[in-house]
């Protein structure tokens, strides 16, 4: 698909839009004049969202919207299309998780996390599918992660939704493939990111949470989805973490295991202790009074760009640099050996 003109704007569905990374995937589409659809529960947030859409040039259209409730998902795109026209695109990355061993897991905790972080995916790629395949034509994007592929302690529910997400997705994939449909689907792996969850999210570990070291901001994500919204890809690893951890789990699957098991409880933690009576947003927003932004609280440790990015989604540039390197390290040399 080739980048919209700029007079026709595009219909972005965004889930998870009033925080972390969906906020910031918002914002990027606002900068391109897009009509958005902004899916998430808390108020607060959604409002924000909404001004900042309009005053990036784009037009905002708020849903509160738990993505948990497929027949509310369902509404809400229906009320996209009666405002702004045929969706174009429509981005599932909202979230929820539990940072918890797995023996304290309540059997609710994983229903909850699984119906958020699976099932919302699931309701969302169906309307969006609803709407686009009789038109063939349409951009679905999956907000996924690492842990899609590496599943790491502490977030077993978590882990088991972005599994659940990359096996789903390929499924719809092979079916869209089969039926010589132009819609397509696509998956965004992301490394740790700097949001506002870690503020959020129900915690059961004696410290606060942390995403694990290196972090990025949420801009480096919405950046690379908005480039995979115009250059079809069926994924795009974000990080060079992220591809690490995945190729590495093809081939060292058990040196993974015993490396986790004995530094994933300490990398997902801070040195504070954490507050056993904080708000958690598993059942609840927390952003119904308070807008948090895109943000978390690691900008000080939290990269602005991602090189292994830059090069994959710029293949052409990284030849002709590569290829003058090259250029210069043989002329170099046949100098020096005259």
């Amino acid at each position: 698909m080739q980048p919209m003109p700029a007079h026709t704007p595009q219909v972005v569905v965004i889930t998870g839009a009033s925080a972390g990374v969906g906020r910031a995937i918002v914002q990027a589409f606002a900068k391109r004049g897009a009509h958005i659809g902004l899916l998430a529960r808390g108020q607060a947030g959604l409002e924000a969202t909404a001004r900042d859409v309009e005053t990036l040039g784009g037009k905002a259209l708020l849903l509160p919207t738990d993505v948990a409730n497929a027949e509310q998902v369902e509404l809400a795109a229906a009320r996209v299309e009666e405002v702004f026209g045929p969706i174009d695109i429509w981005i599932n990355a909202a979230m929820t998780s539990v940072f918890s061993p797995t023996i304290e897991m309540t059997s609710e905790d994983y229903k909850r996390v699984t119906e958020v972080t699976y099932l919302g995916f699931v309701y969302g790629t169906l309307a969006a599918l609803r709407r686009m395949v009789p038109r063939d034509k349409g951009r679905i994007i999956q907000i996924g992660s690492a842990l899609a592929y590496r599943g790491i302690p502490l977030q077993s529910a978590y882990c088991g939704s972005k599994h659940a997400i990359q096996g789903f997705t390929e499924s719809v994939r092979c079916e869209l493939l089969h039926d010589n449909s132009h819609v397509k689907i696509s998956m965004v792996q992301l490394p740790a990111v700097n949001t506002p969850q870690f503020l959020w999210v129900k915690n059961r570990l004696p410290n606060k949470p942390q995403p694990v070291p290196p972090i990025y901001q949420p801009e480096v994500i919405a950046d690379a989805v908005t480039y995979i919204a115009d250059h079809y890809r069926r994924q795009l690893y974000v990080g060079m973490s992220t591809v690490i951890a995945i190729q590495a789990n093809k081939f060292f699957p058990g040196l993974g295991d015993w490396y986790l098991g004995k530094t994933g409880y300490k990398s997902q933690q801070t040195d504070e202790p954490a507050n056993p009576f904080a708000r958690n947003n598993l059942w609840a927003p927390v952003d119904d009074e308070r807008d948090y932004g895109a943000h978390g609280t690691f900008d000080n440790r939290a990269h602005n760009k991602s090189l292994q990015v830059w090069a994959d989604t710029h293949p052409r540039l990284l030849g002709l640099v590569l290829a003058g390197l090259l250029s210069m390290l043989t002329i170099g040399f046949i100098r020096r050996n005259k």
